[in-house]
């Protein structure tokens, strides 16, 4: 069965190789709805994405199946044998999936991040070489993102970074080659919090400027 350009395709976590057991020999992948992302259960693709409980196969999409149907039940009426977890009345999405599917080759991540769903479109599904391959490139962010690529960059997509005790996530982030962290790189209003350090541009900035400034920067800074 093929994926079609426009179908809808969730990449969801698999961090646990008993719900991977489970997912394989049952056809099914469970899903918190106060977590679900928006258009949960209308989804054409389920994708999962290993953590590192999977060895030398994580940071990495390597499966994917079609969603063939869904119910709405408890965790208590989904996993029976755990009817004491502290979670057990929490509402799920029962996903029903078909045959599990070979990505070849796998969607891979080069840097360790948390990922708990990605939404994504078909045809960037069947491209992506990596994770950040999956987000849109129509937006502002989009734009700069493919620019930095071409012109040789590795930046990270809808990252997260910690700085004195607050976490921001920022558009776009590029690793400093002393390893001394990331530049991050916000196209949004100015109030936008921000760490202190990031680059700020407007939505309608010229990709190609971005990508000079963003080279200087990187070159004052030792990336």
């Amino acid at each position: 069965m093929l994926i079609h350009p426009d179908d809808r395709v969730l990449v969801a976590v698999m961090n646990k190789r008993a719900d991977w057991q489970r997912v394989q020999a049952e056809g099914w992948y469970r899903l918190p709805v106060k977590h679900a992302p928006e258009g949960t259960p209308h989804f054409d693709w389920l994708a999962f994405y290993f953590t590192s409980a999977f060895g030398a196969d994580k940071w990495a999409v390597h499966y994917y199946a079609r969603i063939e149907g869904h119910e709405l039940l408890t965790r208590r009426d989904l996993l029976p044998a755990e009817p004491g977890h502290k979670r057990a009345g929490d509402w799920y999405y029962k996903l029903t999936i078909g045959a599990l599917q070979y990505k070849l080759p796998p969607i891979v991540s080069h840097n360790w991040r948390r990922i708990t769903f990605i939404v994504t479109s078909g045809d960037r599904f069947e491209a992506a070489e990596e994770i950040n391959d999956l987000f849109e490139h129509k937006s502002p962010a989009g734009r700069l993102y493919v620019t930095l690529r071409e012109a040789g960059f590795h930046p990270e997509r809808d990252w997260p970074l910690r700085e004195r005790g607050v976490t921001y996530r920022v558009d776009l982030a590029l690793p400093l080659d002393n390893k001394q962290g990331w530049l991050p790189i916000v196209l949004a209003a100015p109030d936008l919090p921000a760490p202190p350090q990031a680059l700020r541009f407007a939505p309608d900035s010229d990709p190609t400027d971005c990508a000079r400034i963003i080279r200087q920067r990187l070159a004052e800074s030792g990336g």
